[in-house]
Order: structure tokens, then C-alpha cells, then sequence
């Protein structure tokens, strides 16, 4: 009775096709958007923002991304780690470089020279595909974490090798630097966090995305209908980096203020983003949501119920963190592909027919 079209007609085929054709779901996404927007920033402290809220969105930006090439273009990659360490240090050049530059132009250019670097390392693609592919990104991925470690240009001749981000503030407001307000980092982030999965969510449902879409199902019969794998492949790569630069960007300059790229932006954040993407359901924008959720709220949850109320050992609760996630992987991998985006589905569909048989 809650969930049903009865009632809810459409007059125009624009209507009809929009995201949320159900004013159930349409009301609800209002619902939650202001409540993230204005609710939630009064009631956030340290410990949300930095263990669950900010770490969640930001690594929403980077399953988007990273959805978008593997999961509607079917580009195999294996070097988000990477990228997001460009997104990272160009934030930390453009933010010493240019000290009057404002952040939402810092994050922004750090996404667009990101873009520019992810669709030279697509290249390969034109030629390769599946295992190869995957193993190109992880060259890239290798790559660049020697290039930002042995080259001391990028982090401004340091001795220590870590870089650190300078105060910044937005309006007045500091959104960087040790003396952020925790409810500041994190509208900082959803602002990012909703203009970027409205632009996801239109371009996948738009020509570009139809075209990524053909060459992912099957690319010889998308070039013979007129699709140019050229442009297609390096356009997935490019826009899928500039997600995943305006990740790393946030990363380092809201979320952790220092890093050495190393220890952060290695081969593990790498398989982190791609285990969001398959747990969370491929080719879908709220599988990216979805994944990146569960893969941030899973430790804390065991940390609470293993640590603090269980008192088990701290490395216990660490491993058994890792064997629930390579269970699910299997699990999502073999009993449903499209990940929790599809069980997400399935019980709408289930909600719209109940009590009805299906």
C-alpha cells in the first residue's frame, strides 16, 4: 500500500523516464538528501565524521568512478590506489602553489589533471582487454606510487616524504587543516558527493553512457554500428579518474590532512574501491552508494560487537573483518553478480506486488 503506482500518472514521455518515476521514491530521496544537508551537521561529532560519515562519501566518489569504467564500460582496473594518489599531491601542489586558489577550484583541477593522467594510462585499452588490462592498471598503480616517492618535486623537497595539507577555508569557514570543524569536512564532502552522482547518474543514462554500455556488452559489434571504441574507452578512463582524483583529493586534504603515499594510496586501496564496486552491484549508481557503505561501516560495526562488547583480540577482529569480505565477494560473485543494487531491486519489485504472488 505504501510503495504503488496507483494513482501516480505520467503525461510526458520526460516524466516517464525520469530517475525516480514513483513519487514514493522521488519523496524519499528529498527526504534523505535534506536531512543529510540540514539534519545531520548539527548532530555530527568527531568520531561520525571521521570513522563513518566523511570516510563514506569520499569513498563513494571513488566507487562511482570506478563503476563507471569497470561497470558500465567493462574496462577492467586495478589502479585506483593510484590515481587517487594523483588526485592527492595535485591538490598539495595547487594548494602551495597557489595559496589564494579557493578548494572547490583545487579539488576540481586535481580531478581534471587526474582525468588527463588516467586516460594516457588507458591507452592499453585500444589493444587489450580482461587480464591484460587489469594487469596495465596495476603497472600504473605501481608506477605511480615509485614516481610520487622517488621524485621530491611532488612533495616539495621534504625530508620526510609526507605531505601535509595547509589550512584552507571556504566562505570563512576552515575546511582543511587540523582546527576543521567535523560538521564542516563533511558538507564540504556531500556537496561533491551530489553534484557528482547527478552527473554520474546523467551521463550513464545519456548517449556517452549508451556507448559505454555497447562496448562493455560487446565491443566488436558496438564499433560496427557506428561507436567509436577510441572515443568511448579513453572517455570512460578520463571520467572515471576524475572521480577517483576528486576522491583522493578529499582524501588527503579533508579527510586525513597527511599522508605518505605509500602506506595510503597502495595496491590495498586499490582492491578496497573494486571490492565496493562488486559487493555494492556493477553498472549501478546506488550499488556504488551501497558498497561503499557496507565496506565502511563493517569494521566499526566489529570493532563495537568483537572489541567492546566480545573483548576479542584487536587482530582477530581485523582478520575475521577480511574473511567476511572475501566470503561476500564469492558469495556476490556466484549467487548474484549485480551485487547489493540487485537485492536492493528485488525487494522493490517484491514491495510493489506484495501481498500479491509474484
Amino acid at each position: 500500500m505504501l510503495y504503488r503506482e496507483a494513482g501516480d500518472f505520467k503525461t510526458s514521455y520526460a516524466k516517464d523516464n525520469q530517475t525516480f518515476p514513483i513519487k514514493f521514491d522521488r519523496t524519499g530521496y528529498w527526504v534523505i538528501l535534506i536531512a543529510a544537508a540540514v539534519v545531520v551537521p548539527f548532530m555530527v561529532n568527531d568520531y561520525w565524521a571521521s570513522s563513518l560519515l566523511v570516510p563514506f562519501l569520499i569513498y563513494a566518489i571513488a566507487a562511482l568512478g570506478l563503476n563507471i569504467l569497470v561497470g558500465y564500460c567493462g574496462q577492467v582496473s586495478l589502479g585506483t590506489g593510484g590515481f587517487m594518489a594523483v588526485g592527492a599531491y595535485s591538490s598539495y601542489k595547487l594548494m602551495t602553489a597557489f595559496p589564494w586558489m579557493d578548494m572547490f577550484s583545487v579539488t576540481i583541477l586535481s580531478g581534471v589533471i587526474t582525468a588527463i593522467v588516467g586516460a594516457a594510462f588507458g591507452l592499453p585499452s585500444l589493444r587489450i582487454k580482461g587480464f591484460y588490462l587489469a594487469v596495465a592498471t596495476l603497472a600504473a598503480q605501481f608506477f605511480l606510487v615509485w614516481l610520487f616517492n622517488k621524485v621530491s618535486w611532488f612533495y616539495n623537497y621534504s625530508a620526510s616524504g609526507q605531505i601535509s595539507a595547509p589550512e584552507r577555508s571556504v566562505f570563512g569557514i576552515l575546511v582543511t587543516g587540523p582546527n576543521t570543524a567535523a560538521w564542516a569536512q563533511y558538507l564540504f564532502c556531500l556537496i561533491f558527493v551530489v553534484v557528482l552522482a547527478w552527473v554520474a547518474r546523467n551521463l550513464t543514462r545519456g548517449t556517452v553512457g549508451r556507448k559505454w554500455m555497447a562496448i562493455r556488452d560487446m565491443d566488436i559489434a558496438a564499433e560496427i554500428i557506428g561507436v567509436n571504441p577510441l572515443r568511448a574507452k579513453l572517455s570512460a578512463f578520463a571520467v572515471s579518474s576524475f572521480f577517483i582524483g576528486i576522491a583522493g583529493g578529499l582524501f588527503f586534504t579533508v579527510y586525513l590532512g597527511a599522508v605518505e603515499v605509500g602506506e595510503v594510496f597502495g595496491i590495498q586501496k586499490s582492491f578496497l574501491v573494486l571490492f565496493m564496486v562488486i559487493i555494492g552491484g556493477l553498472g549501478s549508481i546506488f550499488g556504488s552508494f551501497a558498497g561503499a557503505a557496507f565496506l565502511v561501516l563493517l569494521p566499526v560495526v566489529l570493532k563495537v560487537v568483537g572489541v567492546d562488547m566480545l573483548g576479542m583480540p584487536t587482530d582477530i577482529v581485523a582478520h575475521l573483518n577480511l574473511v567476511i569480505v572475501g566470503g561476500l565477494i564469492i558469495f556476490f560473485l556466484i549467487v548474484e553478480p549485480h551485487g547489493l543494487a540487485q537485492l536492493w531491486r528485488l525487494t522493490k519489485e517484491k514491495l510493489r506486488l506484495w501481498p500479491f504472488p509474484h
